[in-house]
């Protein structure tokens, strides 16, 4: 049963905790005992919501949650929210007192910015306050460099008066969900120098805190890399890392079975008979090769349904599949449903169409399906759906 609102589009995003739940535990059957489990609830929960999803997954057994930005932090913290936040992305000098007031956890890499964090933690009173050191393995984007970690992190330690306290380290992969060997022994270094710049604080005298490396895949098959803390992301909104799909895990004897959160439906608001030779759309690119009906759905890519799933979306119906024609505009796209009867056709008018997400909901594909037709990865296309399609919450893990 989902919870819907009294008014509500017709065009939703339906959004299981049920299977976030069910995710979150096959996420946890992979981990070492004893291992933390941060979950990234970053960018609205990939899409999905992030307070309802946060919720979920720390009632699920989450230790951790990640956020990219300072805004998305307080967002969790004023739902009431207290689990470990980390913030993954760099603020600004003006968010910093945001950050020491709401209990976030950022990651810090260099002088200036650990000092930053010192003075706000000091002018707020505060002692000890946990920040995590972030070391550049190789992905080339945030992070101190291995050699540099002891220094940083006795700064840490020793700024403001002891304001600040190191209270983990992390790295992060560039290429563990690849299932090339190149690119696995890419991994396996950049956990080499990871580890070797934990020893390194270590040797300084300094406890590194909570350490963590291990993403998505490195979570699912790579015990050795799970440290103190796993962090994982798409893999608990259903789908599997980009580049090792559920095929990979089955070929490795891993029944891994990950279901979609999302299923984006809408209603068919208008069926329209055309005559062979009539166009669809804006630069008439599809035209109909014989007596047809097309279905209108109020659905576009204002919503995140990207004009460039076109040529490949096949839309559900009734249990029938129904292809996309003529270009998807900004808040419209149409469908064929062939040859059929009048009444046939006046029947559809008002039917759900589920566009992709979980197969159980009536999809006839998901996330990934769009996202290898088009170039792209299951995060981008879960993510687009934008705000102005409403989530619906099932009754799991609501409160």
């Amino acid at each position: 049963m989902l919870k819907i609102a009294l008014v509500m589009r017709a065009t939703v995003a339906e959004i299981s905790l049920k299977n976030l739940t069910h995710n979150i535990g096959q996420i946890k059957a992979h981990l070492k005992p004893g291992v933390k489990l941060c979950i990234a609830v970053k960018a609205d929960a990939y899409g999905h919501g992030a307070v309802p999803c946060a919720r979920t997954v720390l009632a699920s057994g989450a230790d951790f949650l990640a956020v990219a930005t300072v805004d998305e932090g307080m967002e969790l913290r004023n739902a009431g929210i207290q689990a470990p936040i980390l913030v993954l992305s760099l603020c600004t000098p003006s968010e910093v007192a945001d950050v020491v007031r709401h209990t976030l956890t950022p990651l810090v890499f260099d002088e200036d910015y650990i000092l930053l964090f010192a003075q706000a933690a000091r002018r707020a009173g505060k002692k000890g306050f946990p920040v995590h050191l972030a070391v550049d393995t190789g992905m080339g984007r945030i992070g101190c460099f291995p050699e540099e970690a002891s220094a940083l992190a006795r700064l840490i330690t020793e700024a403001e008066q002891g304001s600040l306290s190191l209270g983990g380290m992390c790295t992060h992969f560039a290429a563990s969900d690849s299932a090339t060997a190149q690119d696995a022994d890419y991994t396996k270094a950049q956990f080499e120098r990871f580890t070797h710049a934990i020893e390194q604080v270590r040797l300084a005298g300094i406890a590194p805190g909570i350490c963590h490396c291990a993403n998505s895949a490195a979570s699912l098959e790579k015990p050795e890399y799970h440290l103190d803390m796993a962090r994982s992301g798409i893999t608990a909104y259903g789908y599997y890392p980009d580049g090792k799909p559920r095929s990979y895990y089955a070929a490795r004897g891993d029944s891994l079975d990950l279901r979609p959160v999302m299923t984006l439906s809408t209603q068919v608001v208008s069926v329209r008979r055309l005559k062979k030779g009539m166009s669809v759309s804006y630069g008439h690119t599809w035209t109909a090769p014989h007596d047809t009906y097309i279905g209108v759905l109020p659905v576009g890519y204002a919503d995140g349904l990207l004009r460039r799933f076109a040529p490949f979306l096949r839309v559900a119906v009734g249990g029938k599949s129904y292809p996309v024609r003529g270009r998807i505009c900004m808040d419209q796209c149409m469908i064929e449903l062939g040859p059929l009867s009048a009444t046939e056709a006046a029947a559809l008018r008002w039917q759900r169409a589920v566009l992709f997400g979980d197969s159980a909901s009536g999809a006839l594909c998901d996330a990934q399906l769009l996202a290898d037709e088009t170039g792209t990865i299951s995060y981008e296309v879960t993510s687009a759906i934008t705000k102005r399609v409403p989530r619906v919450f099932d009754a799991a893990g609501i409160s």
